[in-house]
């Protein structure tokens, strides 16, 4: 059907179809390779309306997968809180804060219900963690471990976290549904370190 010219009958459609086009043009072309005039473009709309209702082209990003945290409040706060090696804890702890909050958790837990059942939602959920989340996480890692691996790495901690994610609060297995955060983080922590600075071939720490 072709797309209707003219101006658009009101804020609200006019922010949802920039919406609509930025969810398809950000699942295509991933984050970095979507640009603000390729969103205008596909929702027939002028660059400087993309800017006016979303800001950025993070902003517009966070909008389109209404992501219930801002990564680039929370995520330096994280990494900035204490030394590397102890990265892995923070990461899970403040991982699972944000499920277990009564806003955020059920926010999320949509995402990822979502991603499971809609290719382009799985995309965008992809993007959001490694771009949004991982990329600020591991920011300066590649100064401790080799940075060829730094990308394994941030595939290896997804797979920790959203199995978490999904075994803890949407499958609701137990124990581990059940279990204190204390000991859930406890158990998982060590793993998510070694992903983030261990040798990921024999699970030691690499060497400073």
């Amino acid at each position: 059907m072709a797309r209707r010219s003219g101006r658009r009958p009101g804020k609200q459609d006019t922010r949802e179809a920039i919406l609509a086009a930025a969810r398809e043009v950000f699942a295509e072309r991933g984050y970095d390779g979507a640009s603000i005039r390729a969103i205008a473009t596909s929702a027939g709309v002028d660059p400087a309306l993309v800017h006016h209702y979303f800001g950025t082209k993070e902003q517009l990003f966070n909008a389109t997968i209404r992501a219930p945290i801002d990564p680039a409040e929370l995520i330096p706060k994280l990494v900035g809180a204490g030394p590397v090696d102890s990265l892995g804890e923070r990461l899970v702890t403040t991982f699972m804060s944000v499920w277990e909050h009564p806003v955020s958790g059920p926010a999320f837990e949509a995402l990822l219900r979502g991603a499971f059942a809609n290719r382009i939602s799985a995309k965008l959920i992809r993007e959001f963690f490694a771009v949004q989340i991982m990329r600020r996480a591991i920011l300066n890692l590649g100064e401790v471990v080799d940075p060829a691996t730094v990308p394994l790495r941030a595939n290896l901690i997804a797979s920790q976290l959203f199995g978490l994610a999904t075994i803890r609060y949407i499958l609701k297995f137990e124990p581990l549904a059940s279990a204190p955060r204390e000991a859930v983080v406890a158990a998982v922590a060590p793993n998510l370190q070694r992903y983030l600075t261990g040798d990921l071939a024999t699970g030691t720490p690499v060497p400073e």
